[in-house]
């Protein structure tokens, strides 16, 4: 006899965890199924982002961001130090011990909010049945009146570059390195590629990154990826872009490199080198010939506006279908997706979805760029801040980068914000709630931002909107 809930779940990352909570939390009979297996064997929850994602790569990103600061910024505040040295084998047991607390967390919710969680894999059949087959046992059927999916996503490869046991690696690989390679290379120059050549540059590493595309950081405001890419070169990286990638050879413990850049052939030898060009939807013996949950022409499950699939009571959110690849836009999808078989007409605003990248200084934006805006052909404002100007900034020694504010030149309402600089994912936050009511530049402009904090760089980008800042000249106004 099958077993039978409410819904089922498959898939137990940021989009799934979070859908299972909230369908219990909501009165429904809710199972959560996840293959994820930690690294002592034992099954977790908690997807990509917590077990080898999002999480362990902020504590990497936190520890050699410590460690850099000790090494060269101290001096600047009368500290002395003496030898700074950095222990790799402490850093990666305080990454796997954030890891674990927040898996265990993770099942601690299960408990407390009542849902079943299952170890194993989970097969969706026709007639919103799931097949699951624990890590050790005999497969069961399992029943359900709403089935979600939310199975994430794994790291693309390559031909040139095939992964290897501990030269070519992948995200995943790049946060286990036992020592700190001399030479580092990294494919690909998005948010995995320079939050881990991040990582590895501050503690010793030559990071030389090959992106194949002409631009940095195309999906950014370009007016923020120049900046960025200024600084990281200034920090050593060296960004070679238009490089393609045409092959690898491993010879004594070694990796060299083939690549496309300026109509040349180039090659370059490093003793690790990250696979970071990005991600694709996992649906790896997810689907049944006869489910009726098709999949879109690049692989992803099509849903529609709501994240439903074209199989009645089949759901799916996060990675596995359209839109960006973040947990907390999963994590949104999952609770619109809760809340809609419980009945509520609730829905995800697409358009004030924010995205960080974890470097230092920090980038993030919501909204559009001002090369959206402009090829729209929608008139516009833009005010900008840089962190130069801002007190708590100095004070900091954080005083790189600026605050980008676009809103309507007619109606004044925010069209999109970038931030390069100090806290960038959270100043760029109070934009999200800005935007989601449908602010002014002009309204936040009247708010009342506390002294001194960074902050105020949000609030001075929005009065120069208007021609009002303060604290920096203002444009001229056109004649």
């Amino acid at each position: 006899m099958s077993k039978k809930f409410d819904v089922v779940v498959v898939g137990g990352g940021p989009g799934g965890y979070v859908a299972a909570i909230r369908c219990a939390q909501l009165g429904l009979k809710t199972a959560c199924i996840d293959k994820w297996l930690s690294k002592d064997g034992k099954g977790v929850f908690g997807g990509t982002c917590l077990n080898v994602g999002c999480i362990p790569s902020k504590a990497l990103l936190d520890t050699s961001h410590k460690y850099e600061e000790a090494k060269h910024d101290f001096d600047l505040h009368g500290i002395s130090t003496g030898e700074v040295s950095i222990d790799i084998a402490t850093m990666l047991a305080r990454k796997d011990q954030i890891v674990k607390n927040l898996t265990m967390g993770v099942a601690g919710l299960f408990k407390a909010n009542g849902v079943t969680g299952l170890e194993g894999t989970g097969k969706v059949l026709a007639g919103k049945k799931v097949e699951f087959t624990p890590h050790s046992g005999e497969a069961e059927l399992i029943e359900a009146e709403h089935i979600i999916i939310a199975t994430g996503s794994v790291p693309v490869n390559i031909p040139p570059t095939p992964l290897t046991d501990d030269i070519i690696v992948d995200s995943t690989g790049a946060l286990e390195f036992k020592n700190v390679p001399a030479r580092l290379g990294v494919i690909g120059a998005g948010v995995i590629g320079l939050e881990l050549g991040s990582v590895w540059g501050r503690l010793g590493a030559k990071v030389t990154v090959l992106e194949a595309q002409d631009k940095f950081l195309h999906v950014a405001d370009q007016a923020v990826a120049k900046e960025a890419q200024k600084l990281f070169t200034k920090q050593g990286m060296d960004i070679r872009l238009g490089a393609r990638v045409t092959g690898s050879e491993i010879k004594d413990g070694a990796v060299t490199v083939t690549f496309q850049e300026g109509g040349e052939e180039k090659t370059e030898t490093f003793d690790k080198l990250i696979v970071a060009v990005g991600r694709k939807p996992y649906t790896d013996g997810l689907l049944s010939g006869d489910s009726g949950v098709n999949l879109d022409e690049r692989g992803f499950i099509h849903v529609d506006e709501a994240c439903k699939t074209d199989a009645p009571g089949i759901w799916a959110v996060g990675d596995v279908v359209r839109g960006p690849m973040l947990a907390h836009k999963a994590s949104e999808e999952g609770v619109m997706v809760a809340e809609r078989i419980h009945g509520h007409k609730a829905q995800v605003n697409y358009d004030v979805i924010p995205s960080v990248i974890y470097t230092s200084p920090e980038i993030a934006w919501v909204g559009k760029t001002e090369e959206q805006v402009k090829a729209e052909g929608e008139p516009y404002n833009v005010g900008m801040f840089p962190f130069a100007a801002n007190g708590r900034a100095m004070a900091g020694n954080q005083t790189e980068g600026f605050v980008k504010m676009i809103a309507h030149a007619e109606t004044d309402r925010i069209l999109g914000a970038s931030v390069i600089g100090p806290n960038a994912g959270d100043l760029c936050q109070q934009v999200v709630v800005a935007m989601e009511f449908g602010s002014s530049a002009e309204d936040i402009g009247m708010m009342v931002f506390a002294h001194p904090t960074v902050s105020e760089a949000v609030h001075e980008a929005a009065l120069a909107v208007n021609n009002a800042a303060i604290h920096k000249a203002n444009r001229r106004p056109k004649k």
